[in-house]
């Protein structure tokens, strides 16, 4: 029995360890004035380590960024943006 609970925690050490929590955050972003600039909005975020999606609206000027909250966090990621030239803030 003790070894059946030891393999069973072996196995699932790595299960534990792979559960990540991921959010999604809809930025409102400024500065995007041509129909490229979410090209670059978008570079910026999925350089962020944990950002796993992105999806980057120049007609609604926001970013829907899905992040592993572990690795990422939202000022990680109004950083970015600001840095690339595109400075944003949570959608209220």
């Amino acid at each position: 029995m003790r070894k059946f609970l030891l393999t069973v925690a072996f196995v699932m050490l790595p299960v534990a360890a792979m559960a990540a929590t991921v959010k999604t955050v809809t930025l409102d972003v400024s500065n995007m004035t041509c129909p490229l600039c979410p090209f670059t909005v978008m570079h910026a975020l999925d350089d962020v380590p944990g950002v796993t999606k992105t999806n980057v609206s120049f007609f609604h000027k926001t970013a829907q960024v899905t992040y592993d909250s572990d690795k990422a966090n939202i000022a990680e990621l109004i950083k970015a943006t600001t840095d690339a030239g595109y400075p944003s803030a949570i959608r209220q």
